[in-house]
């Protein structure tokens, strides 16, 4: 039996034991090349993928967010949101507003210049997701997504 496209590529000498192996490590693989690829562009604008992402998400909130929403849509867990938070403001990309309700509440907001920097920042991110994506049709986006999220639905809300 000829060697799969991914045995080859990791130059495994035997066939993977399950084809649900091989899926995972596939995703796995690929996960690895667009983090690379994303974090590649993101260092040209001195961001790691973490805080693009926070960064996206509370430009597209429109408004500033508790602390604790923003981590819940993040891309990728974080466990030092307030370390991440911390180099953001320091960068001058975000400011903290602490509620006058309730003192554990700190909502974050986007700065002048963050807004400006993620305007510069969205075409070229957008031609890497033409890049990387680009070559797959509509068809088979859509079918890649809903298999990726049926996966995802088997994984519960870890």
């Amino acid at each position: 039996m000829a060697a799969s496209k991914l045995q080859s590529e990791l130059k495994k000498k035997r066939p993977f034991d399950l084809p649900e192996q091989e899926a995972v490590v596939n995703i796995l693989r690929t996960n690895d090349r667009l983090q690379n690829r994303f974090g590649k562009l993101f260092r040209q604008y001195d961001l790691t993928s973490s805080q693009y992402n926070v960064l996206r998400i509370l430009r597209g909130e429109g408004k500033p967010m508790p602390c604790l929403e923003i981590a819940d849509r993040m891309i990728q867990v974080v466990p030092a949101m307030t370390g991440l938070l911390d180099r953001l403001e320091k960068q001058e990309l975000v400011k903290r507003d602490r509620c006058t309700q309730d003192r554990r509440v700190v909502y974050i907001e986007l700065t002048d210049k963050a807004k400006a920097l993620l305007n510069e920042m969205d075409a070229p991110v957008m031609q890497l997701h033409k890049q990387l994506a680009g070559h797959l049709t509509r068809a088979e986006l859509k079918e890649l997504s809903r298999l990726l999220e049926k996966t995802r639905e088997s994984l519960g809300n870890e």
